[in-house]
């Protein structure tokens, strides 16, 4: 499996799993840039399980507003 389809079928099966419990994703990124976030919701329904993501990406702004201590 490639891996932009393995990454495509963790994201649905996180969500098939969040939404069984009714419970909701964040994401704080930092290296990916977003990347972990977009994969969520590229999939079609995902604002049901999908809550916020952050991308801090220098270490200011990730202690400032992540709680990331240095």
């Amino acid at each position: 499996m490639k891996l932009d389809a393995e990454i495509e079928h963790l994201a649905i099966e996180l969500g098939k799993a969040l939404g069984q419990r009714g419970w909701l994703a964040a994401t704080a990124e930092s290296c990916t840039g977003g990347g972990v976030a977009t994969a969520i919701t590229d999939i079609a329904g995902s604002s049901g399980w999908f809550d916020r993501g952050f991308v801090t990406y220098t270490n200011e702004a990730k202690q400032q507003m992540l709680g990331v201590s240095g």
